[in-house]
């Protein structure tokens, strides 16, 4: 694995004698004992234990893009095998097979896992570090090849695009072979692949699917979790998000039972960022992918079920069971029940007024600037509309990797856009201002993909053609509450009322009109929108969560 040697001791610590004796009380099994060989799980396994290691070896073995197995970790007395799926039942990204000489080695569930990491400050501060840094080692070996999915096609294709998207920001490891290079032109060539199958994904238990869905590969990657129908939730979040994710590491954290669910992934639009310079405790900075990644692992680690990618049909708030008066309508087919709902479902990327701009989603036109993006528009001419803080931070990754940006906004970026990016921006010699242009019309198709904008002057009427071949929109947008289904109030632009905006009761001050179902982060009426506002509102819910269950369910959850 591509770490460096001074976090090696971290990503394999080896616990002390006292800590093993500490670490089998929160045991889920006996200790047992695997021949030279023996395999402790397969690849793409569910629901698999962490092993702690007693005596002798094992090695942690993946399978790389051509399909050759290596051996990427041993694991010896005192260390765990494993990485954070382990924390969640995930599938496994490796398999894990007895050394030479065989090993003892004994269990931990996910439950119990937990409760080690939990219960134990030292040992459980060690695992989640080295759990995290096997997970960021896996990502770097993926992108040469060695390690997760494999994606087979043309390296622009808009699928190629999403899948890629998906699977970095959930952060599973891949590697992308392009169709037209020998060795993907041989694979599709041995497989036998026509052209309309691709792009071709191989998952890491070597399952292939022809151009799947993003609910296709999380199937294939074994993400979601096997939700009870039975179950009833203290705690129903939708949306993944800052404000959702800080619901569920509080709500868990303090014994609730949450579930989360999120039709794309983790960490919401502020996932998507570039970097976030004005959160507090991060002076240098930190991309949303990481904030977020963060976030999940916490989430994870106290015991929160996250359902990605699944989407919420509708939500049903006229039930007639007082222990589980909400439930949620889901796209696998299943009934999530809960006891209370938070609406963090954020926000959707506003589409422009502009004929053909959904044709050319994924094909040049993008809503968010993440490497991907970035390494696609390398050294070009590119265009990007918005003038918030999020097109400012959007502009100042991309400039340096572009060889011109033209950034379009409506009013002055005094107007709309915090002072330190302005002049970041103003510092940067190839981005080249537009102020009162709009783009009235895009040229290309979705096999070409863009090829060029017309502006207009909004005063003049006056138009210019631009050659740009990318095109960033960071236009805002609209809160996503359509399968609310009319079950709480909203306001005029559909965002969802609560607290003293409720005429007709009191309510807590993150309640909607109906009580119990709550709403946080920017799907709330008059949020403010920002990072820092939603993680802050998500832990404040819980507070109030737990007010209404004691005043209506007799503070019993489901534990």
């Amino acid at each position: 694995m591509a770490i460096s040697d001074a976090r090696w001791e971290q990503t394999y610590p080896t616990l002390s004698a006292l800590q093993i004796g500490a670490a089998r009380r929160f045991a889920s099994g006996e200790p047992r004992r695997f021949g030279p060989g023996d395999v402790l799980y397969e690849i793409g396994t569910r629901n698999v234990p962490a092993w702690l290691v007693l005596e002798g070896s094992a090695d942690a073995i993946q399978r790389g893009a051509t399909g050759r197995s290596s051996v990427i970790g041993t694991y010896g007395p005192g260390q765990f095998t494993g990485e954070t799926n382990q924390l969640s039942g995930h599938a496994t990204l490796a398999s894990v097979v007895a050394g030479d000489k065989g090993v003892l080695a004994i269990p931990f569930d996910a439950p119990h896992l937990r409760a080690l990491v939990i219960g134990s400050a030292d040992m459980g501060e060690a695992i989640m570090r080295a759990f995290i840094l096997r997970r960021v080692a896996l990502i770097e070996e993926g992108r040469i090849g060695g390690a997760g999915s494999v994606l087979v096609g043309r390296r622009d294709a808009p699928d190629i695009v999403r899948l890629s998207g998906f699977l970095t920001r959930n952060g599973y490891p891949h590697a992308l072979i392009a169709a037209c290079e020998v060795e993907g032109r041989e694979l599709v060539e041995r497989l036998g692949i026509a052209p309309e199958d691709l792009p071709l994904m191989i998952c890491p238990n070597g399952t292939l699917l022809r151009n799947p869905s993003d609910a296709d590969a999380a199937s294939c990657l074994g993400i979601m979790p096997d939700l009870d129908p039975k179950n009833v939730y203290d705690v129903a979040v939708v949306g993944a998000g800052p404000a959702g994710l800080a619901t569920a590491v509080y709500g868990a954290s303090e014994g609730l039972s949450v579930l989360v669910v999120d039709s794309r992934a983790f960490g919401g639009q502020a996932g998507a960022s570039a970097r976030i310079e004005n959160y507090l405790g991060f002076p240098t900075g930190i991309s949303g992918q990481a904030l977020a990644g963060r976030a999940f692992n916490q989430a994870a680690k106290f015991g929160a079920e996250l359902a990605i990618p699944l989407t919420v049909g509708k939500l049903c708030c006229h039930g007639t069971d007082s222990a589980a008066p909400f439930s949620l309508e889901l796209s696998n087919g299943y009934t999530a029940r809960a006891r209370s709902i938070v609406i963090a479902s954020g926000a959707r990327y506003r589409r422009p007024d502009i004929a053909n701009v959904e044709e050319l989603e994924g094909a040049g036109v993008s809503y968010w600037a993440s490497p991907i993006e970035a390494r696609l528009c390398a050294g070009e001419e590119i265009t990007l509309v918005g003038g918030g803080n999020s097109a400012g931070q959007a502009v100042a990754y991309l400039a340096p990797q572009v060889s011109r940006l033209h950034l379009v906004v409506r009013r002055p970026l005094e107007q709309t856009m915090s002072q330190y990016l302005i002049d970041r921006i103003a510092a940067l010699p190839n981005v080249e201002l537009h102020v009162g242009i709009e783009i009235t019309d895009l040229h290309g198709d979705r096999e070409t993909g863009l090829t060029g904008a017309t502006f207009r002057n909004v005063r003049t009427g006056e138009t210019e053609e631009c050659a740009s071949r990318h095109l960033f929109l960071f236009i805002g947008a609209d809160p996503y509450t359509g399968w609310l289904d009319g079950c709480v109030a909203t306001d005029g632009k559909g965002f969802v009322l609560t607290g003293d905006h409720i005429s007709d009761g009191e309510r807590l001050p993150l309640e909607t009109s109906c009580p119990g179902i709550f709403a946080v982060g920017d799907v709330r009426a008059g949020s403010t929108k920002r990072v820092a506002a939603a993680v802050g509102e998500g832990a404040a819910v819980i507070a109030q969560i737990h007010s209404f269950l004691a005043r209506n369910v007799g503070g019993q959850n489901s534990h």
